[in-house]
């Protein structure tokens, strides 16, 4: 099977990159492990425990692509406020929307209903979908990529796409080298139900041990009526207590949880099943060589802490999007290593900004001197009383700022 270009990774990236690429005169296959298929969605259903915090940029790229709708008709939660407090001093911030004259901040949404809307669009799509294909091997054969799956089948490409996640088989069989450091944390992922409701607002409290996050949920599933109780909770904390978390029973579970996050929200009722996440950090030293694009998790994966991963993937896909389709009405070769360094240049100095601000804000509030802990209460509370500090913040929640794509602006 031959075709201009190899997206390896249906995922939320891949999938993105796909559809910004059809119908512009390249042929385009995108080739997952999984299935493909998307199961009608169920509004009663629980929720996954992997969410993402879909930034205004991301809601943009989506939009444009056509699969903003599919979204929004299954489930999506917007929130407008942001509460961020220190849990061993009296440091707090709060971050509004209205302060730039947004609606939201943002919109938490599950993995599944993003990845669902995407492949609706898909299969309605001119690009080619090959689906339960797993990558084995990966060559250069003369000026294409030749890959091999496990069933034995070949795919050739002269442009070969790696939207294939954090453990990237392409990267790897590329032999891509990486700069990564573990850091010592677990996540802890569920959707919780608590007493009191979220008021459409992204909780997040620093403990001692790491960050802890309740994000608000759209709980259509309790008889239909969105009483605004459930939450995403991401709690960020050490092996060994993430280990003795992870073996409570649920009622215990909820009472820890509660403790932990101060009872804002009041007790903690109810938890779903709950999932443990090692968190480690890779940064490609490379995106791009000749015909080879690295793109979201394949490129960067980033601390949790504010929720920028997918959204920095997504403007990874609208930014090569844009470079190859400059580069094809100018007649250039898409796989040339001159025409993907565009890419290259524009995304990795904003990933390794954002990336480089999350290690600072994680070490800063893991930090135990005195001196450090005065400083960073301070510095929130000083902060909070500056409306254009907050609003700088804001519109970079927002990825509103820098260099962005074309799809992503008004």
């Amino acid at each position: 099977m031959h075709a201009d270009l190899i997206i390896v990774g249906a995922g939320m990236v891949g999938s993105a990159l796909a559809l910004a690429l059809q119908d512009q005169g390249v042929e385009v296959l995108l080739v997952d492990g999984g299935s493909l298929s998307v199961e009608p969605f169920d509004h009663a259903a629980p929720f996954e425990a992997r969410v993402s915090a879909l930034s205004m940029a991301s809601q943009r790229i989506l939009e444009r692509l056509g699969v903003w709708q599919g979204i929004v008709t299954r489930r999506s939660s917007p929130y407008g406020d942001m509460q961020v407090w220190d849990g061993s001093g009296t440091g707090q911030i709060h971050f509004s929307a209205a302060s730039v004259h947004a609606d939201t901040l943002g919109h938490i949404v599950e993995n599944r209903v993003v990845q669902d809307a995407l492949l609706e669009r898909l299969h309605d799509s001119s690009v080619g979908l090959l689906a339960n294909a797993r990558l084995e091997q990966l060559r250069r054969s003369g000026d294409d990529w030749l890959l091999t799956l496990t069933d034995g089948r070949q795919l050739r490409a002269p442009l070969l796409i790696a939207a294939d996640g954090a453990n990237s088989a392409v990267r790897r069989l590329a032999g891509c080298a990486t700069r990564e450091w573990d850091y010592l944390h677990h996540a802890i992922v569920t959707s919780v139900r608590c007493a009191q409701p979220h008021q459409a607002m992204a909780w997040q409290r620093f403990t001692d041990q790491g960050p802890l996050a309740f994000l608000p949920l759209a709980d259509a599933r309790e008889g239909g009526v969105d009483e605004q109780r459930w939450c995403s909770i991401v709690w960020s904390t050490t092996p060994a207590e993430a280990e003795r978390l992870m073996t409570l029973a649920d009622a215990d579970f909820c009472r820890e949880l509660g403790k932990a996050f101060e009872w804002r929200l009041g007790e903690v009722l109810q938890a779903d099943a709950r999932l443990c996440i090692p968190l480690r950090q890779r940064h490609a030293k490379r995106y791009v060589e000749e015909g080879l694009a690295l793109i979201g998790d394949a490129a960067h994966s980033i601390h949790p802490l504010a929720g920028q991963g997918v959204n920095l993937g997504f403007l990874d896909a609208a930014v090569l999007a844009e470079v190859l389709l400059h580069a094809l009405a100018r007649g250039e070769r898409l796989a040339d290593e001159r025409v993907l360094s565009r890419y290259e240049r524009r995304r990795m100095p904003h990933n390794l900004a954002m990336m480089a601000a999350m290690e600072g804000f994680e070490r800063l509030f893991q930090a135990d001197p005195m001196p450090l802990r005065w400083l960073r209460n301070a510095g929130l509370n000083w902060v909070d009383d500056l409306p254009e500090a907050k609003a700088l913040f804001v519109r970079q929640a927002l990825g509103l700022s820098g260099d962005l794509p074309e799809l992503a602006r008004r």
